[in-house]
């Protein structure tokens, strides 16, 4: 029950602006449960990475296809699409040299209620300053330029701190660098395969048969499955959300949490997840 939650929180947070990192903290603190070592939180990851994978594999195919073909042809048609991958590519390299050294700096500290709970309330107030205080640009990715990649790179870094959405993060700075909202939801959801896959390839060293042997392979499995429907879940609806509904809701979302885990959890406990 426990595998199945874990992952089902990691599925559903995970696309959605509120913190995946943040609510599997919460769950551990809740269930007085400590990971051992990182081989339960890259299966995790690789049960969103593979829907993501599966969601967008026609984009994924057709950006590599335009990518390579742009270089060996330089078929004008396809330049605008082989720019939008060196803007993922460039936006992955920024957020995975500096998220490095910023997790490295901070460690620990970084985990405890009440930094999750000030970190999920800054995601919140950041949602509400781009929903109703910044005018949605128009902008597609023909339009887009290496200083929103930077941008939305330097924005994806801060998500390595617990409570600072990735997902939440790329979308505030895409919009607010200007490009409209069906353009900010790919490059976001596009860049999310790179910097999740990478970071999971990173922890695949600290997997061993002593820690997976622990959790048990059908806890494992179950954990896995989870997160792989519940990510698809969410990023369906958050897609289809997005196209109509406000950021709003959750940044109202953030600050409720923020509130709950100040109030309950704020007992100086420092989860180790590594």
């Amino acid at each position: 029950m426990e595998a199945f939650i874990f992952g089902v929180v990691q599925g559903i947070a995970e696309f959605l602006p509120i913190s995946s990192t943040a609510h599997i903290i919460i769950a551990q603190l809740l269930f007085g449960y400590s990971f051992p070592g990182l081989s339960f939180e890259v299966i995790l990851h690789l049960g969103s990475i593979l829907a993501v994978i599966l969601y967008f594999r026609k984009d994924i195919f057709h950006l590599l296809q335009t990518f390579f073909r742009y270089i060996a042809q330089r078929r004008p048609q396809d330049r605008p699409e082989f720019f939008f991958s060196i803007y993922i590519i460039v936006a992955t390299g920024i957020t995975g040299v500096l998220g490095i050294f910023l997790e490295d700096i901070l460690a620990d500290s970084i985990k405890t209620p009440v930094f999750i709970a000030s970190a999920l309330a800054a995601t919140g107030f950041f949602l509400i300053l781009i929903e109703r205080f910044h005018k949605v640009g128009s902008r597609t990715e023909k339009e887009m330029t290496l200083l929103d990649a930077i941008v939305v790179g330097l924005a994806q870094t801060l998500a390595v701190l617990p409570g600072i959405s990735r997902s939440g993060s790329t979308l505030i700075a895409a919009l607010y660098a200007g490009l409209d909202r069906t353009t900010a939801v790919r490059y976001s959801f596009l860049l999310s395969i790179p910097v999740i896959l990478g970071s999971s390839v990173l922890a695949i060293g600290d997997l061993n048969s002593g820690a997976l042997a622990a959790i048990g392979s059908s806890a494992l499995l179950v954990a896995f499955i989870a997160s792989f429907v519940t990510s698809w879940l969410g990023i369906v609806w958050l897609i289809n959300f997005l196209n109509k509904g406000r950021l709003i809701y959750f940044a109202l979302y953030c600050f409720i949490l923020a509130i709950l885990v100040v109030s309950f959890l704020n007992n100086g406990t420092v989860v180790t997840l590594g």
